[in-house]
């Protein structure tokens, strides 16, 4: 990956520009047998109108904080590289009271609630489907998402130096964010073409590292597994294998 990446946002236009057709993240859900793989190029893309969303129909901007109520899920990776595009500080498990806005999935709706501002649900349904009845005092983010534009450009320049992620009752930059990313890939022996099967949450930086920040820095990609505990010792080993896993955390 480019040495100057600065901002997660830059890492993934360079793993874009790198190989846009190599898998970046794959995901599999083990309590519904979900299976999704995502591209670069396409998560890219999904990310692009997110962050148009976020920007645009949201109205957010550097510096607002997102109460971030999701699992580790292919989605929950696609809006935190959009509030890296936008420069909105995205708060892991934040409380919604105090945030400027909220994303929420089925099973926080009621505590998403609190929140005066924003607010946007998933429904968390395979290949991003839509809920068969919207939430009410909600955006469905698969009924607004599809119009948004393909090509993001933030309208104003991300400050690398500034806060970008709250994780574990912790805040990093978005700077801090790629270093720490670095080191992990470091430690974890992480390189290009790297690939690291993970089934930690995303409520902890470790989950995060492992489930995605560090394999995007260091040119690999990751296998994110929801509900792994359903998986059997043998169906975890297949998987592995099929999947050409090098790294597991």
């Amino acid at each position: 990956m480019n040495a100057t990446d600065r901002t997660p946002a830059d890492l993934l236009r360079s793993a874009l520009a790198a190989d846009p057709g190599r898998p970046l993240v794959t995901f599999y859900d083990d309590a519904t047998g979900e299976r999704v793989e995502l591209s670069v190029a396409t998560f890219a893309n999904w990310v692009a109108k997110t962050a148009n969303l976020l920007q645009g129909d949201l109205g957010a901007g550097p510096g607002d904080r997102l109460a971030l109520l999701l699992p580790a899920h292919w989605q929950s990776a696609v809006w935190l590289l959009a509030c890296a595009s936008v420069g909105v500080v995205a708060e892991v498990g934040g409380d919604p009271a105090d945030a400027d806005l909220v994303v929420s999935g089925p099973d926080t709706l009621e505590e998403a609630a609190a929140c005066s501002g924003e607010r946007v649900a998933l429904a968390l349904r395979p290949l991003g489907g839509r809920f068969p009845q919207p939430p009410s005092g909600f955006a469905d983010y698969a009924v607004e998402v599809p119009s948004q534009g393909d090509r993001f450009a933030p309208f104003v320049p991300v400050d690398a130096d500034g806060p970008g992620l709250l994780v574990g009752g912790e805040e990093l930059s978005y700077a801090r964010i790629v270093e720490r990313a670095r080191e992990d890939a470091a430690k974890r022996g992480l390189g290009e073409g790297s690939r690291v099967l993970s089934g930690l949450g995303y409520d902890t930086w470790d989950g995060l590292s492992a489930g995605l920040f560090a394999a995007l820095a260091t040119g690999g990609s990751v296998v994110l597994v929801r509900h792994q505990e359903q998986l059997s010792a043998d169906g975890l080993a297949q998987r592995i294998e099929s999947e050409r896993v090098t790294h597991t955390a």
